[in-house]
């Protein structure tokens, strides 16, 4: 489907974090919000997402909203319909860089886009699309956990395991959100 692009510029919204920062948390909450204006949305996730429902973006809470499941970025342009007014997207860091141009398209085309997900990998680096999403986002919220270790708040996703894949699904076995300097003890101790 190719997008026309309406008298109205939409915009895009990034909302990241580390592993239990509630990212997911709040994109429900704004589709929710939504869902009760009346608007016209859909919701995406990628695939490999499967953690706690094959059909839903669910948070760690367990809240959840019904979504549609897609292989690539590419697929969500061709199931967004002309009346869809708000689309968001969870996971965004598991899509390639054709994320950011779907999410471009989708803003200047009308549609407010809200995206959540990761903006940094296990080894504090910038994960997937997330740099180019921020960079063209005009609204972006930085949520935080709070760090195991000190009770700081946290902005890092360390990894417990000796895997060095960067995509490796997981929960509370696998990860565990640090602050800064524990992060750096961890990594160097």
């Amino acid at each position: 489907m190719f997008l026309e692009s309406n008298n109205n510029i939409g915009f895009i919204e990034v909302v990241c974090g580390s592993m239990f920062s509630g990212k997911t948390e709040e994109l429900i909450r704004r589709i929710k919000r939504v869902q009760i204006a009346g608007q016209p949305f859909k919701v995406f996730k990628p695939r490999m997402d499967n953690r706690y429902s094959d059909t839903e973006v669910v948070s760690h809470s367990k809240n959840a909203i019904n979504s549609i499941v897609v292989d690539s970025a590419v697929d969500i342009l061709n199931l967004v319909e002309d009346s869809d007014e708000v689309i968001g997207v969870d996971e965004v860091q598991f899509f390639d860089e054709a994320i950011i141009s779907v999410c471009t398209t989708l803003a200047n085309s009308g549609r407010r886009v809200i995206v959540a997900g990761l903006d940094m990998d296990y080894s504090g680096q910038p994960f997937g699309p997330m740099a180019g999403l921020l960079s063209v986002a005009e609204y972006v919220t930085k949520v935080k956990a709070i760090c195991i270790d000190c009770s700081s708040l946290a902005n890092f996703s360390y990894r417990l395991g000796e895997s060095e894949e960067v995509v490796m699904l997981g929960e509370t076995k696998e990860y565990i959100p640090l602050c800064r300097k524990c992060f750096k003890n961890r990594k160097n101790g």
